[in-house]
């Protein structure tokens, strides 16, 4: 792994002469080489990790069925540019400008749209105590929502239960789904116009980290 200084201010605290850039190159099964470019700052402890491929990618789309416990162990290479989403939960993850990418699995996924689930009830639960009658019903109405999407997520993978399709959309196209009955697709025009892209790309540039 190599270190290497970088002359910008934080964007986050705003001290000079304490960002860093950490790159690491590696070989992902299926997804070939890639570098590994973490942005830190030393002053407050901020970081930002992308995934910058060896060859150039086109953007793309990837998707699969959950429907037994072996697929909760693919592997899923998630950029920072990349949206995630569980079409039958209504549920997506969009890149945002402190978005940072992740290599996990597609249960590691899910526990991560698990624990957004629970910051979203916990809000509710502290807005109920001070909610008026019709505020309250409301309350209850997406705290049941919450309730079912849990559910339906504890249970994937076990016999007879729900199925739901894991979904990567990536402008950049450094996202995959590492399994063979995972699928790829080319992004419509209307996806490319609508899709956030995340952290500005110029930070995570192919120049900058030596690719």
């Amino acid at each position: 792994m190599k270190e290497q200084a970088i002359n910008i201010p934080c964007p986050i605290c705003g001290a000079e002469g304490s960002v860093s850039m950490l790159t690491h190159i590696d070989e992902i099964p299926y997804f070939g080489e890639h570098t590994q470019v973490t942005i830190l700052c030393h002053a407050c402890n901020w970081r930002q990790t992308d995934f910058i491929p060896a060859e150039g990618k086109k953007a793309g789309g990837w998707s699969m069925l959950i429907d037994d416990e072996e697929k909760l162990r693919a592997r899923v290479v998630r950029s920072s540019s990349c949206t995630v989403s569980i079409p039958e939960l209504d549920l997506q993850v969009n890149p945002g400008s402190s978005s940072t990418g992740y290599v996990s699995n597609v249960e590691g996924v899910i526990n991560r749209f698990q624990e957004i689930i629970n910051m979203v009830e916990r809000d509710l639960v502290a807005q109920f105590a001070t909610a008026n009658d019709g505020e309250k019903d409301e309350l209850m109405t997406q705290m049941a929502s919450l309730q079912s999407m849990t559910l339906t997520l504890q249970n994937i993978g076990q016999p007879d239960a729900e199925s739901i399709t894991l979904e990567l959309l990536d402008p950049h196209g450094h996202s995959m789904i590492l399994h063979e009955d995972a699928s790829e697709r080319a992004l419509t025009q209307e996806e490319l116009a609508s899709l956030p892209v995340g952290p500005d790309p110029a930070v995570f540039s192919k120049e900058e980290a030596g690719v």
